[in-house]
């Protein structure tokens, strides 16, 4: 059940700095998601996702009443489309408790709005007629993807504008690249806007995970530039989110508190060899590289990187949830858990169905069960 309306109305607006919901709904956002946390793949159940050693025995773990009998090659998407769908009704549920949901909680909703135009730029640079599927947001998507393959008609009049003056470009597959930073910049950015906006007490522990994530992603993103694209380090440069600057102090930067660019760690690393581990000696980051293996030459690896990162950052959030319980701290914290989660699980899932057993999939993502 809701709670009334009036209590989001209790609050006025804080001119300049967005809506503040009330005390009632604060509470009752807060009891909401520590009952879906509860029953939620996270913390302490994640050890469960390493017994299962078949898609349809984690089909029964994780969907006890609604597991389906499937053969696996049809069970796998099945059951990934399940994961995702309640995954996006259990965010759905926390931010419609809000009589008027912060653009925070917005923004990170739409992340799979995101995620679906990128699969869309690449379904269309391909030529493929058609779009199968996209993850439905209710009232809060933007994008009309069933308009697809008409660009202009999917973005006509969403924030997304800005890509139609590229239309031709993305068709014919040559600005790909350019496409998905122009994205993952407006996306950053605009989650960013949205912190800022907040009241200080609504948004420390949010504003300083996102810092980091912003951060993290700017290095994911110049090592796969660099190692899949061989892209030379000025140009990798120019793809970069240099979103902030920040305050430093040891929540972004252990004993400076100097501005910091939320790109610098990124930069620091463009000339780094790819293939000397010496090289990356004393780099903030390092402790995400992957490791050396005696009698193999090492080479950076992006995905080990972001592998690691997202663990990382999952842990963040998991100790951040409870720190501030009525803030929109708690629902920042609640949505990025659930996200990782998706992920979590949609990988053992796709690892089950590759033959790997849950423990392969852990050691692959670097998950400590």
């Amino acid at each position: 059940m809701r709670p009334p309306r009036s209590f989001g109305a209790s609050n006025p607006p804080l001119k300049g700095r967005g809506f503040a919901p009330g005390a009632g709904e604060r509470a009752y956002v807060y009891a909401k998601a520590c009952g879906i946390m509860g029953k939620s793949f996270v913390a302490k159940r994640i050890p469960e996702l390493t017994r299962p050693d078949r898609l349809s025995a984690l089909d029964r773990l994780v969907f006890p009443r609604e597991s389906r009998e499937l053969p696996e090659r049809e069970l796998l998407p099945d059951l990934e489309q399940r994961i995702t769908k309640r995954t996006v009704s259990q965010i759905l549920s926390i931010v419609s408790s809000y009589s008027r949901p912060p653009e925070l909680l917005l923004r990170l909703l739409r992340t799979w709005e995101y995620a679906d135009l990128k699969s869309s730029l690449n379904a269309l640079v391909g030529g493929e007629p058609t779009f199968p599927s996209w993850t439905r947001l209710g009232p809060f998507g933007t994008v009309r993807f069933a308009a697809y393959p008409d660009l202009a008609a999917m973005l006509k009049g969403t924030e997304f504008e800005f890509l139609l003056s590229r239309e031709m470009n993305l068709v014919r597959g040559a600005d790909a690249v350019t496409a998905q930073a122009l994205l993952d910049k407006h996306y950053y950015s605009c989650l960013w806007q949205a912190v800022k906006k907040l009241p200080v007490s609504d948004r420390t522990e949010a504003e300083k995970i996102l810092a980091e994530e912003i951060s993290l992603r700017n290095c994911i993103w110049a090592l796969r530039l660099r190692s899949y694209y061989g892209m030379p380090g000025r140009e990798v440069s120019e793809h970069l989110m240099d979103i902030g600057p920040v305050k430093g102090g040891k929540s972004f930067r252990k004993g400076d508190n100097a501005p910091v660019s939320l790109a610098a760690d990124a930069q620091a690393m463009l000339d780094f060899s790819l293939d000397s581990r010496s090289a990356w000696e004393g780099w903030r980051r390092e402790r995400f590289l992957n490791p050396e293996i005696p009698g193999r030459s090492w080479i950076a690896d992006p995905r080990y990187f972001q592998n690691a990162t997202g663990d990382y950052l999952y842990k963040l959030a998991l100790r951040a949830f409870r720190r501030k319980p009525f803030s929109i701290d708690t629902a920042f914290c609640f949505i990025r858990i659930k996200q990782y989660e998706e992920d979590l699980l949609t990988s053992v899932a796709e690892g089950l169905g590759l033959g790997m057993s849950g423990q392969d999939v852990f050691a692959l993502l670097e998950v400590v069960p």
